[in-house]
C-alpha cells in the first residue's frame, strides 16, 4: 500500500503519490504570490519540473525558474541565484530537486533580504543571530530524491569557491514551511543516484543512531529510518518505478534528516571535504566511507548496534551488521574504495585538515585527532 499523510512535525508535510497537484495551495499557505523555482540543471528541463512550472502557471503564480546549481552548490551559485531572485521582484522559494537544489533553493531565500556576502552568516553558532530573520522569504520543499533530508533541515551546506570547503549556512526559518512529498517525482531514478541518496539516508540514520549525544526521540527515529532503508532500497534499486519503495525510502530521508538533530560523525565529516575537493557524490561517498568508519568507531558502538542489528533482523550483532552494510553496497553497485570513487591523487593532509575542522567531528563516537583520522582516511583508499 502506497502511503498518503499529512505531518506537522517537523514542519508541514504534505506526503503522498499525486501530491505536487498541492503546490499553488502550498504557495497560498504561505502567502507566496511571485515564487521563483529553484532547481538543478539536470532536472531543468525534465518532464516532473514542466508539469510542476505548469501547475503553478495555472494558479497564477507564474513560471519563474533559476537552474544554475552545481552538483556541490557553491557560493557562486548563490549569488547569481539572489541577483536572479530580486531582479524578478520574487517573494518565496521552491526548491525542487536532489539535495542541491534544495541546499542552494534555501540559501537564496536566506540571503534574499540579507545585506552583508554570504560567509558573513557561515558557521552553526549562535542560531546565526547576524541574520535579519525578517528578510528571510518562504520556502516550499519538494524533493525528487530520497536521501538528504535536506526538506526539513534548518541548515544548507554550500562550498566554498576559493577553499573548496564545504560550510553552513544555519537558521532556523531555513526550515521549510511546507514540504511536499511525492514518491511519484523520485520514480524513474537513475539506479546510481537511487543507491547513492538511498545510502545517504542510511548514513544519517547511522551515524545519528551512533551519536553519543542524548536525544531518544531522534534515536528512535533513526532506528526506524534505518529499517526502511533496509526493506525499501533493494526494491526501488531494482525497479524505479515501484512507488511503494519509493515512498517508503522518502520517509526514510526525511527521518535520518530529523534524527541527526542527534549528530553527525566521521562519515560526514570525511565525506564532506572529499565531495567539495573530488566532486564526488555525496550519499555514494558517505556508503563508500561506512564499513571504514564503523570499524574505527567499534569500540564506542559495538553494543548499541548489537541492538540495532536485532531490531533489524540481522543476526550476529555488530559483526553481522557490518557485513549487511558491506552486502547492502555490493547488492547497489557502490564502489568500493574512493580509489574506484574516482579520488586520484589525494591530499591527505588537507582532507585530514578539513575533516577535523567539520562540525561533524565533535558528535563522532570516538573522539578524532590528526593521527587516527589520517589512518582512516587512508584505510578508506
Amino acid at each position: 500500500m502506497i502511503p498518503t499523510a499529512n505531518w506537522t512535525y517537523p514542519t508541514a508535510i504534505r506526503f503522498g503519490a499525486g501530491r505536487i497537484s498541492e503546490i499553488a495551495e502550498a504557495c497560498a499557505a504561505t502567502g507566496m504570490k511571485r515564487p521563483l523555482l529553484v532547481t538543478d540543471k539536470g532536472l531543468a528541463n525534465l518532464a516532473i519540473t514542466h508539469a510542476t512550472l505548469d501547475l503553478m502557471e495555472a494558479a497564477g503564480l507564474g513560471r519563474a525558474v533559476f537552474s544554475d546549481v552545481d552538483p556541490n552548490p557553491t557560493d557562486q551559485n548563490a549569488e547569481a541565484g539572489v541577483k536572479f531572485f530580486r531582479d524578478g521582484g520574487h517573494d518565496g522559494v521552491i526548491a525542487f530537486g536532489g539535495g542541491s537544489a534544495l541546499d542552494l533553493g534555501k540559501v537564496l531565500a536566506f540571503m534574499a533580504g540579507q545585506t552583508e556576502a554570504l560567509w558573513y552568516y557561515g558557521g552553526l553558532t549562535a542560531w546565526n543571530t547576524r541574520a535579519n530573520a525578517d528578510g528571510i522569504v518562504p520556502i516550499i520543499a519538494v524533493p525528487t530524491t530520497a536521501g538528504t533530508g535536506s526538506e526539513v533541515g534548518r541548515a544548507s551546506v554550500i562550498t566554498n569557491s576559493e577553499t573548496h570547503e564545504k560550510q553552513f549556512i544555519f537558521h532556523p526559518k531555513l526550515l521549510p514551511s511546507v514540504v511536499i512529498c511525492d514518491p511519484e517525482l523520485t520514480a524513474g531514478m537513475p539506479q546510481m543516484i537511487t543507491a547513492g541518496t538511498g545510502m545517504d539516508a542510511f548514513a544519517h540514520c547511522l551515524e545519528a543512531f551512533s551519536s553519543p549525544n542524548y536525544h531518544p526521540m531522534s534515536q528512535g527515529i533513526a532506528l526506524e529510518g534505518m529499517r526502511l532503508v533496509k526493506d525499501y532500497l533493494p526494491r526501488a534499486f531494482a525497479d524505479g518505478n515501484d512507488i511503494e519503495a519509493r515512498a517508503h525510502m522518502m520517509s526514510a530521508a526525511l527521518m535520518g534528516a530529523t534524527a541527526f538533530q542527534k549528530g553527525l560523525g566521521a562519515i560526514h565529516a570525511i565525506s564532506h571535504p572529499i565531495g567539495a575537493v573530488h566532486h564526488t557524490h555525496h550519499g555514494t561517498t558517505n556508503a563508500v566511507v561506512m564499513q571504514p568508519v564503523l570499524r574505527f568507531n567499534r569500540e564506542a558502538v559495538e553494543e548499541r548496534l548489537e541492538q540495532a542489528a536485532a531490531y533489524l533482523g540481522i543476526a550476529g550483532g555488530f559483526d553481522g551488521f557490518f557485513g549487511f552494510v558491506g552486502e547492502l553496497n555490493r547488492s547497489l553497485a557502490v564502489p568500493l574504495n574512493l580509489t574506484d570513487l574516482g579520488v586520484v591523487d589525494p591530499d591527505i593532509d588537507a582532507l585530514v585538515s578539513s575533516a577535523l575542522a567539520d562540525p561533524s567531528v565533535s558528535n563522532n563516537p570516538v573522539k578524532m585527532n590528526a593521527e587516527n583520522t589520517r589512518a582512516l582516511l587512508l584505510e578508506c583508499f
